[in-house]
Parts: C-alpha cells; structure tokens; sequence
C-alpha cells in the first residue's frame, strides 16, 4: 500500500498583524486610584471612565494608558480609535512602554491613523528599549517582512533573541524558523529545535507542530515517530491544520502508531473542514477504497470535488476516474475528460494518459488520434510504460 507524504516546515514567518494580540494598558496601583479599578473589575467601565477621567487629564499616565484601552475595546465608552490614540500619545510622551506599544499597534492596524509601518517601527522602538518583549518581537516581525524598514533577517533575529530571552514564544517560534530555513543564521536544525522546543513548551501550536516535522524527518535529532506523533497531536488539539493532516497520515502509515484507518479518518476530517484540499482528497480516497469506512464512491466524489475545487490534481483525476467507470455518478466521458484535462495541465501523467485514451475511443470528444498521440507523449515522457506501448500501436497503424 503507498504511503501517504506528510506536510514539511512552515515556511514563513508569523505575520506581523495576526501576531499582534490585544492591545495591553499598564496595571493600575492601589490608592487614589483603587476606586476606579473596583469599577473596572466588577465590569462598570461607565463608572471606571468617569472616575479615572480627571486623573488622566491631571497627567497620569498609568490612567492615560488605560483610558486608551477602553476607547480601543469600547468599554465604558463608544469605541473610538482616534481617542484611543490621543490617549495613548499622551502617555507614551511620558515614556510609558505599554501607550509606546500600543500606540505601535494602531499604526501597524491603520486604527485611528493612516497606517504606517514607520511610525509602528518607531513607537515599538521606544517601548523595546524598555525591554517589552512583544515591542521587540513585533520589531523583528517589522524587519523579517521589511515593513517601514528595509528587510533585515539579521536586525529581526536580534530582536527576536532579546523577546526570546524573556520567554517569549512567538519570538523563540521565529528564531526556530530561521534556524530551520537558515535565514541570515548558518542552517542548524539542533538550534531549530531547541528554539521550538522552548515555544512548544509554552503552547506554540506552529512550534509544536514544526517539533514534529523535526521527528518525522530526523532533522537536528534522531527519527522518531511517535515522538513526531506526541507533538503533532499538541498542535493539532489546538486546531493546526497541518498538525490534524499529518496525524491522520501517521495512522494512516502507522508511523509511530499502529495503522488505524478510522483515526486517519477522524484527524483528516478535522483538517478537511478547515478546507484543507489534501486532507479532502485522502478522506476522498478512504471512502474509495473502503478503509476505516465502508465503500461508499458517493462519498468518495463529495471529497474529491471539494479539493479539487481548490487545484488539488490527485482529486482531479480521481473525480475523472469516477466519471469514466461510473462509480459513485453515472458514467459520462464529456465529465471525466473535463477532470482530466485539469489534472493533465498540471503535469499529472495518469491523467494525461486517461485523456489520450478518451481521444483514441472518441469517449466525450471528437475520436481524434492526433489528440491521443500528444497526451500519450506527455505521459510517456513522465516514464508511463503504457503510454509508450499505446504510442507503437499508433505507430504502426500509420498515426
């Protein structure tokens, strides 16, 4: 039975604005502010605002800060970004770290301002140079994707190993993917999975399942399924689609487990419904083949034309296969020789044979040799002995 292939390595960087988060506000001392902050507590942000409002205007900046806040999250007041943002200036002109941050957040967004990666650069800068670990690894989002900056891997993972020293798992996340794609770094799979290992440690779904790409693949440490197992199953409860597509081929393979074709099935249908294509195909070919599931070509159809609705070419030239042998629908040429002639641009040489085939016949199309001939050259040339042995008969009957 062919195995099927797991997913490899990330391949970028988190982006800058997914890896955000919540915009932060410093926590309010005790004393003459306490009364505002049992309001806030209990959930009376009306209350809290208009308790804190005289502070703020009086210069606090702990107050400013959090006064910001509230406009950005629109509790106690109407959400408005552009008070939000005065608020936020007001502190961090007072060197506030977290108004520097967030003020950083609404240039990044365009919340309030125009955006400008420039100006997010700059605020994150000053909130960075009072050691906040998010302004950092933002910094290093900023650089690693030369926004407001030129690109800088080298600048970017500085500011990743200054977050990443503090624990910050996003940042030791990214450091990993440098390490692993050698970006501006010597290319080193033990740093890459140590960097992992700490972000995994701390519930970073892209570092756990990039751990078990490590494991699968015996990069930086020996081969290790189960391992690989342990850390993809981490990912994949946290809903990483990647993570649930390459669990469902472990049990698929029995690669660290024992093959279990009803779990590849469950962990499958987990990234399918996130739309994932591969995932859609091989739950297409389960349902295909009767395994985990009783044989069901219907079902087997339904999976195979939602990934190839998305390009997938396996799925393609399936769904052609189903329509030519009238399984699952009824028999149509014209419909298989549709899948196929997608699958057969892609390079796909079942495909491509399957086509020249329809041609020879007249199945769907024009009987047409000429046709035939030139799919039966691309699949011939992609070493389809079938093919080669078709195109001798076309030979010798003067085709």
């Amino acid at each position: 039975m062919k195995k099927l292939p797991c997913r490899n390595l990330n391949k970028v960087l988190v982006a800058a604005i997914a890896a955000l988060g919540l915009l932060t506000a410093a926590p309010v001392m005790a004393g003459a502010l306490e009364d505002g902050m049992t309001a806030f507590k209990k959930g009376n942000y009306a209350e809290a605002h208009r308790l804190w409002l005289p502070l703020a205007q009086q210069g606090n900046s702990q107050i400013q800060t959090m006064l910001g806040a509230m406009y950005v999250e629109g509790k106690g007041v109407k959400q408005n970004y552009t008070l939000a943002r005065q608020w936020y200036e007001k502190a961090a002109t007072q060197g506030d770290a977290d108004a520097q941050y967030n003020l950083g957040v609404l240039y990044e967004k365009g919340h309030g301002v125009a955006q400008n990666y420039a100006l997010a650069r700059r605020w994150y800068e000053k909130a960075a140079a009072q050691g906040m670990a998010k302004a950092q690894y933002n910094l290093g989002i900023l650089y690693a994707n030369g926004r407001g900056v030129a690109q800088n891997y080298a600048l970017a993972r500085q500011w990743y190993e200054k977050a990443a020293t503090q624990g910050h798992a996003g940042s030791q996340y990214n450091l990993g993917v440098m390490y692993a794609k050698g970006r501006n770094v010597t290319q080193n799979d033990v740093l890459a999975r140590q960097w992992f290992e700490k972000a995994a440690k701390q519930g970073n779904a892209d570092a756990q399942y990039n751990l078990g790409i490590l494991y699968a693949n015996g990069r930086g440490v020996a081969q290790n399924y189960a391992l690989a197992k342990q850390w993809y199953e981490k990912a994949a409860k946290q809903g990483k689609t990647d993570a649930q597509y390459n669990l469902g081929v472990l049990y698929y393979n029995g690669q660290g487990v024992t093959q279990n074709y009803a779990l590849a099935k469950q962990w499958l249908e987990k990234a399918a419904a996130q739309g994932d294509a591969g995932a859609q195909y091989n739950l297409g070919a389960l349902y295909n083949d009767g395994r985990g599931v009783a044989q069901d070509y219907s079902l087997a159809r339904q999976w195979y034309e939602k990934a190839a609705a998305q390009g997938n070419v396996d799925a393609q030239t399936n769904l052609g296969t189903l329509y030519l042998n009238g399984k699952g629908v009824t028999q149509n040429y014209a419909f298989a020789k549709q899948w196929f002639e997608k699958a057969a641009t892609q390079g796909d040489a079942i495909a491509q044979f399957n086509l020249g085939v329809l041609y020879a016949n007249g199945h769907g199309v024009t009987q047409n040799y000429a046709l035939a001939r030139q799919w039966w050259e691309k699949a011939a040339a992609q070493g389809d002995e079938t093919a080669k042995e078709n195109l001798q008969i076309l030979k010798s009957k003067g085709y």
